[in-house]
């Protein structure tokens, strides 16, 4: 018997990430001492204070039954003391606060969720190829805004259309942004907030790489701009700040409606997380070692950061330094293509970097860098490229 995909499935863009993959692999298998900036996957282990805590609440035969639906109050709770801790935005942990088996779930699910088919929803071109996957599984309409160099890779709120203003429901914006690097401005979100409500739009803020942010800012959250709540929400993942990809965790906060629509839709998809793991996101977020291991992975990434974009200079490659996330977002050579140029990276220095179409139509002639190996092996990289003289020094 043969059974088909439904056509929802197909309609599903291609994982850019898994064709990577491929390519790399396929290389390192030839014996090829392949360096790889082309992940975005930490390389560092979950801290150690939790994975003692998640050993601890894993023996616990209390955790081993199903989860209460929606999550539990106490890791709710955790995360609104969170974010009033670090950005003095208050949330009611039950009306506000959504848990979520990583952020991805929820940018995915979302347009399910709180959308129709053939609504519209904004997202940020080049931006993380993922969100296309939420806007094709809800069959919504897509419009883009470009993300530019002159505007430092914020979004010009003015130079889009009035008409798709007024058709959007909802805009996905993520700042610190990947794949650019950059972060957002005070008077960026003020604007946001002040255009979402003239044109009744919900705003979805990406916090992803809330954490990461350099020469000693903190980078904002969306939620920290007055009337931030009144028209959106903002997802938070454990995976950067904290080195859990692995371990799905994140949560929402904001709007209660949109907050309503993501846990009704979760009332039917799961269960919510497996205790033990929001008991361990519970001590991540509270414990006292916080706030220092997250500064020392910070400062790892500002070294490597520093590392590398110190490097290219030196070979006449000029990055858009970035102020936030573990990227570095860097101009292909004239004569190539993004997708050309990491071809030939690839197959003749032995470097993997993620070409800047795969992630949007503005995207092109860029390329992303993963700041997410150690600086000797980063500075390594660029001398590789350096032999291929594809710049100009002077």
């Amino acid at each position: 018997m043969k059974f088909e995909e439904s056509k929802l499935l197909h309609g599903l863009p291609k994982q850019f990430f898994a064709n990577l993959v491929a390519k790399v692999n396929a290389k390192v298998d030839e014996g090829v001492d392949v360096i790889n900036l082309g992940q975005g996957n930490p390389d560092k282990p979950t801290f150690d204070y939790i994975v003692k805590s998640a050993q601890k609440w894993v023996a616990d035969p209390a955790m081993h039954k199903y989860s209460q639906f929606r999550g539990l109050h106490a890791f709710k709770q955790a995360a609104a003391d969170f974010y009033k801790d670090k950005y003095g935005a208050s949330f009611d942990p039950e009306k506000e606060v959504c848990v979520l088996g990583g952020s991805k779930i929820g940018l995915v699910e979302l347009p399910w969720a709180l959308m129709n088919p053939g609504d519209t929803l904004l997202l940020t071109d080049p931006g993380y190829p993922d969100y296309l996957s939420g806007a094709a599984l809800g069959e919504v309409k897509l419009e883009t805004v470009p993300l530019l160099a002159k505007n430092n890779f914020l979004p010009d709120l003015d130079a889009i259309p009035e008409e798709v203003a007024k058709r959007a429901k909802f805009f996905y914006v993520n700042y610190p942004n990947n794949p650019t690097g950059a972060v957002a401005t005070a008077d960026f979100y003020e604007k946001l907030v002040a255009w979402a409500k003239k044109y009744h739009v919900g705003i979805i803020s990406d916090l992803a790489y809330g954490a990461i942010g350099y020469d000693g800012k903190q980078c904002l959250s969306f939620m920290q701009t007055p009337g931030a709540k009144d028209v959106g929400i903002e997802f938070y993942t454990f995976s950067k700040t904290f080195n859990m990809a692995g371990w799905r965790l994140a949560f929402a906060v904001g709007n209660p409606d949109i907050i309503e629509g993501l846990n009704l839709i979760q009332d039917h998809l799961f269960v919510s997380v497996f205790p033990a793991i929001q008991y361990a996101g519970i001590d991540a977020l509270t414990a006292p070692e916080r706030d220092g291991e997250i500064k020392k992975l910070v400062d790892r990434y500002q070294k490597r950061r520093d590392a590398f974009i110190g490097a290219a200079e030196k070979i006449g490659w000029h990055a858009f330094v970035p102020g936030g996330t573990f990227y570095a977002w860097m101009p292909v050579p004239k004569g190539y293509t993004s997708e050309q140029f990491a071809d030939v990276l690839l197959n003749k220095a032995g470097v993997a970097v993620a070409p800047g179409n795969g992630f949007g139509k503005y995207g092109e002639g860029y390329v992303r860098i993963g700041l997410l190996i150690k600086p000797e092996r980063l500075v390594e990289a660029v001398q590789r490229i350096d032999k291929l003289h594809l710049f100009d020094k002077d």
